[in-house]
């Protein structure tokens, strides 16, 4: 990739001083500004060889930067040629300031404003007061990009009722009455999952990301403009979505938003592109700035999906449990990249299964480290005896998302003690969130300590969050709330599905994450005060005993954990037959 990292930087590089620019802002988003994008999407990639799912890049005539999270650190040292570009941490180096620091009064910066929010773009203009900033027309990088794929073009599909469990008019009507209340007569709708939840669609628009991608407007009637290539839309998808939904193409979005001159229209600055704010104010439409309001519904999960949660992770345990089984046997034959491909295809076993919610994170040894590994058959690394390996992976269904993380040492030999201690800690940090019954209306951040509070004993963290939404046959990652160390102000509410995924990573020996998805439930208790919650456990998949001490554990860790295998056993135990039932029974047997 170095060579024809520098060829394309050189190109971009030439391109904007015909454009008479001075540097351009590559975000990873595309035009929905979602986190799992389609191929002919993948700008930041195509610029710089970095493919992780969350970044940005900045190419001046005199430097280049791409930034990323602490997930992706190792990855992008890794993938960037750095000879080009320079690798900092977006928190610990923001764009913003990079670009202040690498600018002088004047220069020209340019964007497109169709893949950057309102929210990105006004916070590095507030720190680069100095520039001028420019929506380009059209994006720069497809000029350059010459074999760029197509848009995808696959169907819409009906998510039925037996899966949503609330019918599309009555989403959108409980929406409208808000939007009425807010003094909005529109809001715009970028997030393509928003549009499947409030629609009650699904698509294959996107790797692992059941959704098609489309905008729309809800109107306070509760009627929707649906901006979608027609073609996507089979006549029974037409049918489902009824007269109350008009079809437009994406190319009519400017001419309907037109339309809302005087009319009151909101725009949520974080999750939809600036070119909407720009477009509806060149209209004189009155912005209000809110929150997407499918987010906090869509996070809300109704007792329909709840129960559809349950009957998916029955289905990924029973798969996981296989493949662990055949992982004991096959732990010194196999490669990443072979096991990956194995789990899914004990996931494809499972009734409904439709795909994996995520590239399988399947690293041995010092892939292990790396957060958010991705195997390639350049990078395949055969699994080695007496190491640790990482398999983190997920599962659609048409009942639910799955997401589980297991670490597990190849034998034969005993792990190292100190790895074992470091095990241990994780896992605790993973049964103390798991377990943990705290007042409504506390915040994600407020409990991210519990799962980092015996790792930090031992002088020990990790550089990403502990928790994210999760959503129903949707995106793996969902908003609004996340257990992290970064404050936040939504509350953790009955009826989210939340990751609990600790772990620690040595760069260059191995990596330990342990995740199971928790349900918000009510917590009841003679003596209540108030509103408590707790998490009820989703995933049914054993740890890895062999890593575990029970002296670090303690006693009553160790009984939380007999008490969780117990009950994997109880569940998982009937949808497995053979060596593989046996197998699970002596993993679920009682630590003592």
């Amino acid at each position: 990739m170095p060579s024809t990292s520098a060829s394309r930087l050189a190109a971009l590089r030439t391109l904007l001083k015909q454009e008479q620019l001075d540097g351009l802002i590559i975000p990873h988003s595309d035009e929905f500004l979602g986190e799992y994008i389609p191929a002919c999407a993948e700008r930041l990639a195509w610029a710089t060889g970095f493919t992780g799912s969350a970044g940005l890049a900045i190419a001046l005539n005199s430097a280049a930067s791409v930034f990323s999270d602490g997930r992706y650190i190792t990855q992008m040292d890794q993938q960037v040629d750095q000879a080009s570009w320079q690798c900092n941490h977006i928190y610990e180096t923001p764009p913003s300031l990079w670009l202040a620091q690498n600018t002088s009064a004047g220069q020209r910066i340019g964007y497109d404003a169709r893949t950057i929010s309102h929210s990105e773009l006004s916070a590095i203009k507030a720190a680069c007061s100095h520039l001028e900033f420019i929506a380009t027309s059209g994006n720069l990088i497809d000029r350059l990009w010459t074999d760029r794929p197509a848009f995808p073009a696959g169907p819409a599909a009906v998510h039925p009722l037996v899966y949503a469990g609330e019918a599309s008019l009555s989403k959108r009507t409980r929406l409208a009455q808000k939007l009425t209340a807010t003094g909005a007569d529109a809001v715009v709708l970028s997030d393509s999952a928003s549009v499947a939840w409030l629609l009650n669609i699904r698509g294959r628009d996107i790797p692992c990301t059941p959704v098609v991608l489309a905008f729309a407007l809800l109107h306070k009637d509760a009627s929707v403009d649906l901006f979608i290539e027609r073609s996507k839309l089979p006549e029974d998808v037409k049918t489902w979505l009824g007269d109350d939904v008009r079809i437009h193409t994406p190319e009519q979005m400017e001419q309907v938003l037109a339309t809302l001159k005087g009319k009151t229209v909101s725009v949520d600055p974080a999750t939809s592109a600036v070119w909407f704010a720009e477009t509806l104010t060149h209209y004189h439409a009155v912005i209000k700035e809110n929150s997407d309001p499918c987010l906090l519904p869509k996070a809300l999960k109704n007792a329909t999906e709840q129960a559809g949660a349950r009957e998916a992770h029955l289905k990924d345990g029973a798969a996981l449990c296989r493949f662990l089984h055949w992982l004991d046997e096959h732990a010194h034959t196999t490669s990443e990249l072979e096991a990956a491909i194995k789990l899914d295809s004990f996931r494809a076993e499972e009734e409904g299964y439709c795909e994996e919610s995520f590239n399988a994170i399947s690293g041995a040894g010092p892939n292990g480290a790396v957060i958010h590994y991705r195997v390639t058959k350049e990078s395949n690394r055969p699994l080695h005896a007496n190491e640790v390996y990482l398999i983190d992976s997920g599962g659609q269904y048409p009942e639910g998302t799955t997401d589980v993380t297991r670490t597990v040492w190849t034998g034969p030999d005993t792990p190292p003690q100190q790895l074992k201690e470091t095990f241990t800690r994780v896992l605790k940090g993973n049964l103390r969130l798991g377990r943990v019954c705290f007042p409504a209306g506390t915040a994600g951040h407020a409990l991210d300590t519990l799962a980092r509070f015996d790792l930090w004993q031992a002088g020990l963290d990790y550089d990403h969050g502990t928790g994210h939404g999760v959503g129903s046959f949707l995106s793996v990652h969902e908003g609004p709330v996340r257990i992290s160390k970064v404050p936040g102000s939504i509350a953790v509410q009955e009826g989210m599905i939340l990751s609990n995924e600790p772990g620690y990573y040595k760069t260059g020996a191995f990596g330990i994450r342990l995740e199971t998805l928790i349900l918000a439930q009510p917590f009841m208790a003679n003596d209540n005060v108030k509103p408590f919650l707790s998490f009820e456990t989703l995933t049914l998949v054993p740890f890895d005993r062999t890593l575990t001490d029970l002296k670090t554990l303690g006693a009553e860790d160790t009984e939380r954990l007999n008490a969780y295998h117990a009950r994997v056993l109880r569940l998982i135990g009937p949808r497995l037959q053979g060596e593989a039932r046996l197998w699970l029974e002596k993993a679920c047997a009682p630590l003592v």
